[in-house]
This record gives structure tokens, C-alpha cells and sequence, in this order.
């Protein structure tokens, strides 16, 4: 797909990652979350590389299974996200984080060609599982 070739292309070109995500990406979460998304915002920092680590704490239904928490980071992605986006998920126990790669190809935007790399990381509901649960 030339469109993921090109969005790797981009995250190396150097100055690509947007600075400050806290004052571009962190207002639209604090948004999402205030307008009803199922979250609290547990920590936002930038890494040295410039990943903008977000902590969320799942709020919504106890028992939400993956395709509701899927929904949620989609949608929430979808307030932070620029043209072209990558949404990796990795899985541990208690654990589930995405990898959030968005940004404005060229000839997508009539600005300067960036984007963010982010990582959002949730406590998944019901864990650590009840001992009635586990055996």
C-alpha cells in the first residue's frame, strides 16, 4: 500500500513528529473525554523521542470487551488524527496499549508535512480477574 510506504518514509524525515503534542494533541483528548468518551486521563508525557505517552483509565462498562475498547481508542484517535493513520495494538496482561502513528503526507496539507507518533496505554476492565473468575 503506498500509503503506509509513504507514511514510514515520512516518520524518518527529520523535524517530521510534531512538537508540543501536549498543546496539539492533549486539548482534543481532554475534549473527547469531557464530551463523553469512556476514559480518565491517568498521564500525559512526551517522551524523549517524542511519542506522546497518554495513561488512560477505562470508565465505561465493567465487562467491555475488546471490540467496545477498540471503538473507543478508534474514536478517540479519530480527534488527534491527521490524514494518513496507523493504529497498532499490543496486548498483556491487564494491559492494552495502542501505537498511534498520524500524519499529513505530502500533498495532503497546505502545511508543512508532520505528524505524531503516540501511545496509548488502558487497564483493561475486570482486571486482575475476581478469584471467582480464575478458578
Amino acid at each position: 500500500m503506498a500509503e503506509l510506504d509513504a507514511l514510514r518514509d515520512q516518520t524518518g524525515a527529520p523535524g517530521w513528529v510534531a512538537e508540543e503534542p501536549e498543546a496539539h494533541l492533549l486539548p482534543r483528548v481532554n475534549e473527547a473525554i469531557a464530551g463523553g468518551a469512556p476514559w480518565r486521563l491517568e498521564v500525559a508525557e512526551t517522551d524523549a523521542d517524542g511519542t506522546f505517552a497518554i495513561r488512560l483509565r477505562w470508565m465505561g462498562e465493567g465487562d467491555a470487551g475488546r471490540a467496545a475498547i477498540r471503538t473507543a481508542v478508534v474514536s478517540l484517535v479519530g480527534q488527534i488524527a491527521e490524514g494518513t493513520t496507523l493504529i497498532h495494538e499490543r496486548r498483556a496482561a491487564g494491559v492494552v496499549s495502542y501505537a498511534v502513528v498520524t500524519g499529513d503526507l505530502p500533498g495532503e496539507t497546505r502545511f508543512t508535512t508532520h505528524g505524531h507518533t503516540l501511545v496509548l496505554t488502558i487497564d483493561e476492565p475486570g482486571w486482575p480477574p475476581s478469584a471467582a473468575a480464575t478458578g
